[in-house]
């Protein structure tokens, strides 16, 4: 198979391959809501009950009816009769009439006749009993009504929603403690090269450690899947073709990375073909770093060829693998990476029509973020370890000036 039969810009290049993989179809698995954190949902849930359950103060202050505090101001108080304390965790056993109060505290379950509640900063015992209101409140002030939150059967996730804190936090506040999420996708990795050995081993002359087995591996488990390694295959077509047969068995997606030479990506693509259908879809993507990349279905599952080195293996697996790994768990609206906004400190120059990718060092001034441009070579991974972010210049640029606003992606 020649090498770089077309090169296509990233976004074409994903929609060809997405477009040629069956429907996301997740197997679901019952987990344990707090140990669910980065899980993703697999149908929609409603609330079983509404939340708040009852109707509660959100600050330490006094149970009141609105409108007995109409016009109420430090020189013209209003003067209320105490009638009781709030109970912490109990119903309160008294109604509010008109010019009465009740003492309440955060959380407190408001007395039934009560509207608002006003802060305590906001009031003054004028006599045993009895107690000055410096402000007048509205109807709702500092209350959170029933069901304010969430109302009863509320859909309040849907199907397809990677879990954070928050849910996790709701999901409980709703007495919520299993619930369905999406199986992890098993990706298989497999690093290919003469010249790779273990990371534990001493590398030899012209020998170098396994990088992106791992590195890979971390990005899969990030995204959210299971990464499964196959370990270092040597250059050989028989051990390839085995080694990828045997991962296109027993995982969803796959991903091997290739060495450095054209006639090593040009096995690698070869193997891929022979895999299964439709086969390589996409070989070469106008993307640096990281043209080289092979996309491919072999029999319903994504199969990707990456570059060895292993700065180019990391970016375009962000590009490719992640959105694979969101994908095959369902997720509907996956969200945004965090980014900010820097001003670039130097010019960048850039080819038309390819994507470059650049890390950079983030440094605050006076003006907001700095953004400075880490030149490397793809093949030294400390190039990103010493980054903050990435850059992208779009392909319908031929660069970017100094002082321009980019968005910087975070790592």
């Amino acid at each position: 198979m020649p090498e770089f039969l077309e090169l296509l810009p990233p976004p074409e290049a994903i929609e060809r391959w997405m477009a040629n993989l069956p429907p996301s179809s997740p197997v679901a698995e019952s987990l344990e809501t707090f140990r669910a954190l980065g899980r993703v949902t697999t149908e929609a849930i409603a609330s079983p009950e509404a939340l708040p359950a009852f109707a509660r103060s959100t600050v330490d202050g006094y149970a009141v009816i609105a409108r007995d505090t109409y016009g109420a101001s430090d020189s013209l108080p209003a003067y209320l009769t105490l009638v009781g304390e709030v109970p912490m965790g109990r119903q309160p056993d008294f109604k509010l009439q008109l010019a009465q109060v009740a003492l309440i505290y955060t959380g407190g379950m408001l007395p039934q006749g009560a509207d608002a509640v006003v802060m305590i900063e906001n009031t003054q015992q004028a006599a045993p009993g009895e107690i000055e209101v410096l402000r007048a409140s509205g109807p709702g002030e500092n209350i959170l009504k029933a069901g304010e939150d969430v109302a009863l059967q509320q859909i309040i996730l849907r199907a397809g929603v990677r879990l954070r804190p928050p849910e996790i936090g709701g999901l409980l506040a709703l007495g919520i403690t299993d619930i369905h999420v999406a199986r992890r996708p098993r990706i298989g990795v497999i690093s290919s090269g003469d010249e790779i050995v273990l990371p534990q081993e001493k590398p030899s002359a012209g020998q170098v450690r396994d990088v992106n087995s791992y590195t890979l591996a971390a990005l899969i488990e990030q995204a959210g899947g299971a990464p499964v390694l196959y370990g270092i295959v040597p250059d050989q077509r028989a051990a390839l073709q085995q080694t990828l047969q045997t991962a296109l068995d027993n995982c969803d997606g796959i991903i091997v990375t290739a060495g450095s030479s054209a006639s090593t990506r040009d096995l690698t693509a070869e193997v891929i073909q022979n895999l299964g259908t439709p086969g390589v879809l996409v070989h070469g993507v106008n993307l640096r770093p990281g043209k080289p990349t092979i996309l491919a279905v072999c029999n319903g599952k994504a199969v990707v060829g990456l570059p060895g080195n292993p700065v180019s293996a990391l970016v375009v697996a962000s590009i490719f693998v992640t959105p694979l790994v969101e994908r095959l768990l369902g997720m509907t609206h996956p969200r945004q990476k965090p980014a900010l906004v820097a001003r670039l400190t130097i010019n960048l120059a850039s080819q038309a029509g390819r994507e470059d990718y650049v890390p950079v060092t983030l440094s605050s001034s006076p003006q907001g973020y700095l953004a400075e441009p880490i030149f490397f070579k793809s093949n030294l991974i400390f190039s990103l370890v010493r980054a903050d972010g990435l850059i992208k210049i779009p392909s319908s640029a031929t660069g970017l000036s100094a002082g321009d606003q980019v968005t910087v992606t975070l790592l």
